[in-house]
């Protein structure tokens, strides 16, 4: 179920599993342990369900019995919105570990039938091309590469690989709960497409893939500390590559930010970030407010035409104003 690539790939570098004993991380589990890749597991108890305390037992043993590493993290409670924040907390978790431990990839359970449920909201939400295939096997983020290895697997063929070599999973009761979005898609749309149509589901979104390469115009990502920039392009790249370092560091912006940011040249996103316009390129860093900056500093933003929105961070890193310097000579 994996391919050469991505075996390859895992056989070369130091690996994190997102483990939950459900389906699919188990299935993953399993699979790398057929290849002989090496890899560690981290579990979250989110402490809703009595079960939770089980499947962290099991994934204690498994690491017994395997030999390698579990991470537990025990969730405090939390009391509103609750997807959005679990997932937050989940991968401040996974972060943390690949930080302090040095792992290359974080490897999740992500499967065909997940990638079209997210396809399935982004549709309804209002997306393009990018946006439809923008849950990528592979995907770099901000200090570890993100792997999605059963991206191109249903979980038919999970649960079959799983029947087959008699290796125990565990069913969580709340994905069967409609009252979260991803349910609902999944019990009403995905499902029912994937057992009529899943070949030509694959299909598309080769397609869609190839569609979105053929869109966006490659660029790198240049960065010193917390200040990022690119060389602009047209509206459709700049977006994505906008999208792409904010969610690198864990930021997801919203449809109408995504609208307003081809409206602006200099845009501040959840009173977080400035994106701005600089010459001949796009700047992203954190947004700050300053009133106490020195004449001197003021005439060299003005001689770099630099927009007083991002003036506020870099007043408090000389090294990223250097950096803007030399990129803009």
């Amino acid at each position: 179920m994996l391919s050469q690539t991505t075996r390859k790939l895992l056989s070369s570098s130091k690996n994190l599993l997102a483990f939950s004993a459900g389906v699919d991380s188990t299935a993953l589990l399993f699979i790398l342990r057929e290849h002989n890749i090496t890899f560690d597991i981290a579990i979250v108890d989110y402490g809703l369900r009595e079960q939770s305390k089980t499947e962290v037992a099991y994934a204690q043993n498994l690491a017994t019995t395997y030999g390698f590493e579990c991470f537990v993290k025990q969730a405090p409670k939390i009391t509103a919105n609750f997807e959005a924040k679990a997932h937050e907390m989940r991968y401040v978790f996974f972060e943390e570990l690949i930080s302090s431990r040095n792992y290359d990839n974080l490897l999740t359970a992500h499967h065909l039938g997940d990638r079209l449920e997210w396809m399935l909201m982004q549709f309804c939400k209002g997306a393009g091309t990018v946006e439809l295939c923008g849950m990528q096997e592979s995907e770099q983020r901000e200090g570890y590469r993100l792997l999605r290895p059963l991206l191109s697997c249903d979980k038919e063929e999970l649960l079959a690989y799983l029947h087959k070599n008699k290796i125990k999973y565990f069913l969580d009761a709340s994905n069967s709960d409609e009252n979260y979005k991803r349910n609902s898609f999944r019990k009403k749309y995905a499902q029912p497409l994937l057992r009529e149509y899943k070949s030509g589901i694959k299909k598309s979104f080769e397609y869609l893939e190839a569609d979105s390469a053929a869109l966006i115009e490659p660029r790198e990502i240049l960065q010193k500390n917390r200040l990022a920039c690119f060389q602009k392009s047209n509206s459709r790249s700049n977006i994505y590559y906008i999208d792409k370092y904010l969610k690198s560091i864990g930021h997801i912006i919203t449809a109408k930010e995504r609208e307003l940011l081809r409206e602006h040249t200099t845009f501040i996103i959840g009173r977080k970030f400035v994106v701005t316009q600089v010459a001949d390129y796009i700047c992203i860093a954190p947004f700050m407010q300053n009133d106490k900056l020195t004449k001197e500093f003021k005439e060299q933003m003005r001689l770099l035409k630099i927009e007083p929105k991002l003036r506020g961070y870099l007043a408090t890193d000389l090294e990223a104003v250097a950096f803007l310097s030399l990129l803009l000579v």
